[in-house]
């Protein structure tokens, strides 16, 4: 199934339930989108493959191949924004979708409307232009690449907007509060040691580029802040 050709922008429907996916393509249709439906987990790779979407929403429980597995993959070769759709309230679950690459998740029972909010924010978001460069640091938005002392990073999507955030103020301490509000599209209940882990991983990861160089500055009862030249 596909929606109009002239669309703001191509979403794959990642879905087993026919109804459920229909109801998501109306509405996306409505707002301009093109879209295109696949039901069974094995067929969502070839698909992005075959016609490289511009957002994917991905059911998390599918026939052939979970959507976690599916996730994994597709960010071995796609930075392509994804959004899981779960009925798994588990919040291990939630994270690590999250872990694995995946941009936000979304809980069924869900309205179309919420659906098509946040795949505008987001891909409102991932169009921003954002280019912060220094002697050790550059990210380049539009690419969603981020160069360490002339090393690319591997960094998830979540660890890409700290960074990303943290760099756009250098100096600038940042609560936890305000970390989260940037990391995630909605306004999801977690602890802010959440941050603490995102920024554990972010740590670890400039440090295999810069042994002994530790730019993100921890301020204690407040938050971080990156210090950079």
């Amino acid at each position: 199934m596909e929606g109009a050709v002239d669309s703001l922008a191509h979403i794959l429907v990642v879905e087993d339930e026919p109804k459920l996916a229909a109801l998501v393509g109306d509405y996306l249709q409505a707002s301009g989108y093109s879209w295109h439906w696949v039901a069974d987990g094995r067929d969502a790779v070839p698909a992005v493959k075959a016609q490289p979407p511009d957002l994917i929403l991905l059911d998390l429980m599918l026939p052939g191949r979970d959507g976690l597995d599916i996730c994994r993959e597709l960010r071995s070769f796609s930075d392509v924004p994804i959004v899981m759709l779960t009925a798994r309230v588990d919040e291990i679950d939630r994270l690590l979708g999250l872990e694995l690459g995946a941009d936000d998740y979304i809980c069924k029972p869900f309205s179309p409307r919420e659906v098509v909010a946040r795949i505008k924010a987001i891909l409102r978001r991932a169009r921003l232009p954002l280019d912060v460069s220094s002697t050790t640091l550059n990210i380049d938005d539009a690419t969603h690449r981020a160069v360490f002392h002339g090393a690319l990073l591997d960094l998830t999507p979540v660890e890409f907007r700290l960074l990303k955030t943290l760099a756009a103020a250098p100096g600038r301490v940042f609560s936890r509060d305000r970390l989260l509000d940037n990391l995630y599209l909605d306004h999801r209940v977690v602890t802010d040691r959440t941050v603490d882990s995102h920024i554990k991983n972010l740590r670890r990861k400039l440090e295999q580029v810069a042994p002994g160089q530790d730019p993100i500055r921890s301020i204690y009862g407040v938050g971080y802040k990156l210090e950079i030249d």
